[in-house]
This record gives structure tokens, C-alpha cells and sequence, in this order.
């Protein structure tokens, strides 16, 4: 069967092409002469910066490291640590299986369990203090609601799954 003239003007990659040589054309052809432009009437060095008087900030409130809110939110990490090794122990004792990765790790011994638990009750006091000491008061104590979110959430999934 022979092809036709047309038939290849027809194809799909000829009418691309087609298409973008017809629009090319008259965007090319959209280019603005520079003798057109208005010339500006001078050109003035920027003005001088006047030096200003260093602004001193506001303190940020400051608290005690130690003192009743922080040693609140110590106390009750410290327990949900300890509900969560006893909870985590009692279902390791049963047959069951530890679920977060890096305890696992620990989960072959009591001593290990414990170990793993006081660790990460003692660094949340240690990130609050690294907090602290930078000024970061909000975040010094969100440290430690998060954990005891966490360990709350980790002893109601044993209980539940008992």
C-alpha cells in the first residue's frame, strides 16, 4: 500500500511537530526593541544607612530546673516507666513479644528490661536539662509529656491485649 503526501503530514509526531513549530513563531516574534524602552534619567548612588542603636530583647521568662511542675512531670514519667517494665515484663512471662524495636533488644532479661526502662527515664530528665539550660522551656517539658504519652499508650495496649 503506498503511502500518501498526506499521510504522512497526518502522522502524530508530524503534528507535534507541526503544532509546535506554528507556535513558536509568534512567540519568538514577541520581543521588545531596547531602543523602545525609556532611558532612565539618572542614576543615583543608593542612600546611606544610618547606623541604629542595638535593640536589646526582652528576658525570657526563667524558671528553676527542680522546681514543682518539672518535678511533677519526673515523677509521673518515672511511674509510667515502671508501669510499662512491669506490664512489658508480666507479657514477655506469658508468651508474649515485645513490639517496639529498640526494647526488644533488652527483652531477653529482666535486668536488661529494667536497665532499658530506668535509661529512658533518666534521659528524658537529661534532654529537659539539655533543654533547659538553651532556653527552650516549652520544649523542656513537652520532653516529658511525650514520653508519658507514650508509655501510657504502650501499658492500656498490654493490658488490653492480655
Amino acid at each position: 500500500m503506498p503511502t500518501t503526501w498526506m499521510g504522512a503530514i497526518l502522522k502524530p509526531k508530524a503534528a507535534v511537530l507541526l503544532v509546535f513549530l506554528g507556535t513558536c513563531g509568534p512567540a519568538v516574534a514577541q520581543h521588545v526593541s531596547f531602543s523602545l524602552l525609556p532611558s532612565p534619567k539618572s542614576i543615583e548612588p543608593a542612600p546611606l544607612v544610618k547606623s541604629s542603636e542595638p535593640v536589646t530583647l526582652p528576658e525570657a521568662p526563667s524558671h528553676r530546673f527542680w522546681d514543682r511542675e518539672n518535678s511533677i512531670l519526673f515523677a509521673t514519667n518515672a511511674a509510667f516507666c515502671t508501669a510499662d517494665f512491669v506490664v512489658t515484663r508480666n507479657n514477655l512471662r506469658n508468651g508474649g513479644q515485645e513490639l517496639n524495636p529498640f526494647t526488644r533488644v533488652f527483652a531477653g532479661s529482666t535486668a536488661g528490661l529494667a536497665v532499658n526502662f530506668a535509661g529512658e527515664a533518666v534521659g528524658v530528665v537529661g534532654v529537659s536539662y539539655l533543654l533547659h539550660k538553651t532556653g527552650h522551656h516549652k520544649m523542656e517539658r513537652a520532653v516529658s509529656l511525650v514520653n508519658i504519652g507514650s508509655s501510657a499508650a504502650a501499658v492500656t495496649f498490654d493490658i488490653v491485649r492480655r
